[in-house]
C-alpha cells in the first residue's frame, strides 16, 4: 500500500511540472510556417541549396534580417557586441613572479 501511494504522489508530481512546461499559445498554422518561410527566403536564405557547412549561419543570417525588417529587435539570442582580451594574463608578471619564485 505505501508503495502504491508513493507511486501515486511521483506521477501526480510528474504530471504537474509537464502541464507546467506545456505552451501556453496556440500551435501555429501551416499557413503561417509558410509565410515565415517564404520571408526567410526573400532575406537570402535557400531551402535545400546543398550547403549543409554552412546551415546554422545561414538561417541565423536570414532571422536577423528578417527581425530587423520586421523592427522585432528584442528577444532572447541575437548578436553580441562585447569584447574580450584574450591571450592577456589575468595576473600581472610581478605578482605571478612573488607567488611561484623560489
Amino acid at each position: 500500500m505505501k508503495s502504491l501511494i508513493q507511486a501515486v504522489v511521483i506521477a501526480a508530481s510528474l504530471a504537474a511540472s509537464a502541464t507546467a512546461f506545456a505552451q501556453s499559445n496556440s500551435p501555429i498554422t501551416r499557413a503561417q510556417v509558410r509565410a515565415e518561410l517564404i520571408q526567410l527566403e526573400k532575406a537570402g536564405y535557400h531551402v535545400g541549396d546543398g550547403d549543409q557547412a554552412h546551415y546554422p549561419d545561414a538561417i541565423q543570417a536570414a532571422q536577423a534580417r528578417v527581425a530587423a525588417q520586421n523592427g522585432n529587435t528584442s528577444g532572447y539570442g541575437g548578436s553580441a557586441a562585447g569584447s574580450s582580451q584574450t591571450g592577456r594574463p589575468a595576473v600581472s608578471t610581478a605578482d605571478w613572479n612573488a607567488m611561484y619564485s623560489r
